[in-house]
């Protein structure tokens, strides 16, 4: 049976010799150990190496190559079964302090540190060594300190279920011994300190010297966590490796080194930004909870493969080679959904974030609407405009207007700052709009939630408003079915910017979008929009070193076509195209006398755009497209 053309995961070449790499165990949250080849969790074994004694399988081409495990036996010390201690052995002192920073860091300092300091613009694949060089910067100025080492579990213990057990630790005298290469891990040079100090009573200082005896008394740097009150000089070294615990904990992945990526920083970014949706509960709870349940069952899933591996002996029979294949196509499986997830288009609008909305009420059994006023202090003068015949609610916030909102009621918001997190579930068909100056009655986002305003309902209307996104990472409008009107209002993008979804239609007249991270309006296949007199301005900021996949000021998926109909707006300064026409990659096939006229410049590219054109249901008059860093109109064959 003749394997795929898939990567294998764990493959590696040094010195002209396969290595076959041993991952340590994983804990949920954390998607790859710190260190890509551990010699704390494991040893590099040359395949030259193996014998018929060794606790290891040997793999035929037709299976998938992933791992094995060895580790390295040794007896610990532990009480007698009368209580008493196996022997005399040195009482230990209680470990001092570590140094943990303080600083709690924003997710701009964090991409400005991680993707422009220490990442650039390296792949994947040399991430390690771009860390590994980040860390060695760190210690140029210091040779030596006292700190302390924490072994993972699994270097100390053996055949033991670890479970919850916290990192046992010894004080240790650690020398930064130089590097001739930069692949991870970074090792330094430690001895066990005087007084001998231990958190674990059981733990003697002669066990730990036979741990460190069998590692040539070299840990991974990141394994050692200098305690506090050393100086400014250790206090920075400590805060660098806390950077890039991080970064192995929360940032990398177990299949990044394994598939090409131009754009390496910019998928850093994104899982930034996830991490700290996460943190800021930003993303529902029961969706973080699916997206754990997810990454545990890869880890188990990769385990799983591993052990398979581990019991065939010899060639893999038929049967065990269909199996591994089998658990192997599992992993990737759940590996994809992973990637999806991670994805912040696909999290704003995918499968991964449903959104439970309130049941739609209707009309009042009584046919009669009301209008609700929002205003923080209200006077009488605020209601002369109103005739008499009309009934009125008051409300000193806007959640508890949209709450007792009907269909045809309408809300008028009195000038003023509000939060809400009740656009984010519209179901009913009505009107709110902002009362005298839009700048002045501005409604701010609430970060619990994907979208700021999301919307089920029929028909729903949006006046004289300001909307301003904070933290909310999918769109600032999003019309998820019905028809939606926004009219002279002003749109401030964090996230993305107005998505219209499949069968839905907007409306927009004298608004100005701007700061989206992708394009200020996306129109999704088979959807309509009307824009007349709007301006979109520097949008498509996300993940702005990925030029090629900016999606400019408005972006069309085509197949099948949305409706597009623009008069008279100003779309300008975007990343981008002004318009973006997305097209399949085989919807326009050159053949092969445009490839023999590719000479002629952009003569093809200029073609398949007239056609798109004309083919799509575009309605375009005296718009102003200019300053967008990719032209007017384009097209981008993706998808």
């Amino acid at each position: 049976m003749d394997a795929p053309d898939l990567y294998n995961p764990c493959e590696k070449k040094k010195k002209n010799e396969e290595i076959i790499q041993i991952p340590a165990s994983t804990e949920m949250g954390h998607t790859k150990d710190r260190y890509p080849n551990d010699v704390n969790a494991s040893k590099a074994i040359p395949k030259s190496e193996l014998t018929s004694h060794d606790e290891t399988s040997v793999f035929s081409a037709d299976t998938p190559q992933i791992v094995i495990n060895k580790v390295p036996m040794r007896t610990i010390l532990t009480p007698n079964s009368d209580g008493e201690e196996p022997g005399d052995f040195e009482a230990a002192q209680v470990l001092p302090e570590i140094f943990i920073s303080n600083r709690a860091y924003t997710n701009d300092e964090r991409v400005a540190l991680f993707c422009d300091q220490m990442i650039r613009n390296c792949s994947a694949e040399d991430a390690g060594e771009a860390i590994s060089s980040y860390i060695t910067e760190q210690l140029a100025h210091k040779r030596s300190l006292i700190a302390v080492w924490k072994p993972h579990p699994n270097v100390l213990f053996v055949n033991c279920d670890i479970g919850d057990m916290s990192l046992p630790g010894v004080l240790v005298n650690v020398n930064f011994i130089p590097c001739e290469g930069k692949t991870p891990p970074l090792l330094v040079s430690v001895s066990v300190a005087e007084p001998f100090s231990c958190n674990t009573a059981t733990l003697s200082r002669e066990f730990f010297e036979e741990v460190l005896r069998e590692h040539d008394y070299s840990v991974p740097i990141l394994d050692v966590y200098p305690i506090k009150g050393l100086g400014t000089d250790v206090d920075n070294i400590a805060e660098s490796l806390e950077h890039v615990r991080f970064f192995y904990d929360f940032l990398w992945r177990d299949w990044d080194d394994e598939e090409e990526c131009d754009e390496y920083a910019g998928l850093i970014e994104k899982r930034i930004q996830l991490y700290y949706d996460i943190q800021d509960g930003i993303i529902p709870g029961p969706i973080i909870e699916r997206y754990y349940k997810t990454l545990v069952a890869y880890q188990s899933k990769r385990l799983e493969l591993t052990m398979f591996q581990t019991n065939i002996r010899g060639e893999a029979l038929p049967s065990e080679a269909v199996e591994c294949w089998k658990k192997y196509y599992e992993m990737l499986m759940l590996c994809g959904i992973l990637k999806f997830w991670e994805d912040l288009r696909l999290r704003s609008h995918g499968p991964f974030c449903p959104r439970i909305y309130k049941r739609r009420k209707g009309r009042r059994t009584s046919g009669k609407t009301v209008t609700h006023i929002v205003a923080q202090m209200m006077t009488k003068d605020m209601i002369k405009s109103f005739s008499e015949d009309v009934l009125m609610r008051q409300h000193d916030n806007l959640s508890a207007a949209l709450d007792s909102c009907y269909s045809g009621d309408t809300v008028v918001v009195f000038p003023g700052d509000y939060h809400t997190a009740a656009l984010a579930s519209l179901t009913d068909d009505i009107t709110i709009k902002g009362e005298g100056v839009r700048k002045d009655v501005q409604i701010h986002s609430a970060p619990s939630y994907d979208h700021f305003v999301a919307s089920k309902a029929s028909q729903l209307m949006l006046m004289n408003l300001t909307l301003v996104q904070h933290g909310t990472c999918g769109g600032i409008v999003v019309v998820e079915s019905g028809q939606t009107t926004l009219e002279n209002c002003l749109l401030k993008c964090e996230g993305t910017g107005v998505c219209v979804l499949t069968g839905a239609s907007l409306v927009m007249k004298n608004c100005e979008i701007s700061g989206a991270q992708g394009a200020g309006v996306e129109l999704c296949p088979g959807s309509y929009a009307e824009l007349h007199h709007n301006e979109i301005h520097h949008c498509s900021n996300q993940l702005a070193k990925d030029t090629k996949g900016s999606q400019g000021g408005i972006n069309l998926k085509v197949l099948p076509l949305p409706q597009l109909k623009l008069s008279n707006n100003y779309i300008h300064d975007n990343n981008g195209y002004g318009l973006t026409i997305l097209v399949p990659d085989n919807l326009y096939k050159a053949s092969n006398e445009d490839l023999e006229k590719k000479a002629n410049g952009n003569k093809n590219e200029t073609d398949h755009l007239s056609k798109a054109l004309q083919e799509l249901s575009l309605e375009i008059t005296t718009n102003r497209l200019e300053s967008n860093t990719k032209g007017a109109i384009g097209l981008q064959h993706k998808m």
